[in-house]
């Protein structure tokens, strides 16, 4: 059996990842496509159990390493139970967050050792990486206008404007170390024109 597509969307707080994702995922499934939606940190029960202590709490309620951890521990979970049996079967996953979120979050924002997060990328994700990343770039102050006023204010986005704009900064940076696999979706735009920018990466770099 011809193995999966894994797409992953990345991108800052209030960027509309989270809009796009199941737009993308209505479109492929009108089109017969097996599509797995899910989401990191979470996206198995157990993993959905760790995203609880990650997001909630005190802004300093664990260390970038201990997040790193958290986050790598709730990823192995998700990509045994969910990511890999859904690419074996063929499917088409998509994942609102992914391994790039840790380097951008505990490492750029946090500082975590790099060293740490390319060693658990290693061990932990065993060659399971997306064939296509969405980065979605918006400026910091307005994704995190967005965000706040969703309602509430979780633990990253307490974090303040200069870990945001590290954030943007950081995903970035991997769009341009990584063309071959991920594009920057232009973000602070109407919802119809980043969906149409989300439509022509995935058609014509998967030839979906």
């Amino acid at each position: 059996m011809t193995r999966g597509t894994f797409i992953s969307f990345e991108g800052g707080e209030g960027a509309g990842k989270s809009t796009q994702i199941r737009r993308l995922a209505e479109r492929l499934k009108a089109d017969g496509a097996d599509v797995v939606l899910t989401r990191e940190p979470g996206g198995s029960p157990g993993a959905e159990q760790i995203r609880d202590l990650i997001l909630n709490g005190d802004v300093d309620r664990w260390s970038p390493v201990t997040e790193t951890l958290l986050m790598y521990a709730a990823r192995r979970d998700h990509i045994e139970r969910v990511i890999r049996p859904a690419l074996d079967r063929g499917a088409i996953v998509l994942c609102d967050r992914f391994a790039d979120s840790t380097r951008a979050y505990q490492g750029a924002g946090g500082e975590a050792p790099i060293s740490l997060i390319k060693a658990l990328e290693e061990q932990v994700l065993g060659g399971t990486t997306p064939d296509l990343t969405l980065i979605f770039d918006i400026p910091a102050e307005v994704g995190l206008k967005r965000a706040l006023a969703r309602g509430g204010e979780a633990r990253f986005e307490a974090k303040g404007l200069a870990f945001h704009q590290r954030l943007g900064e950081a995903f970035l940076e991997i769009a341009r170390r990584e063309p071959q696999r991920c594009v920057v979706i232009e973000a602070d735009d109407a919802i119809d024109a980043v969906w149409a920018d989300v439509w022509d990466a995935v058609s014509t770099r998967l030839g979906l």
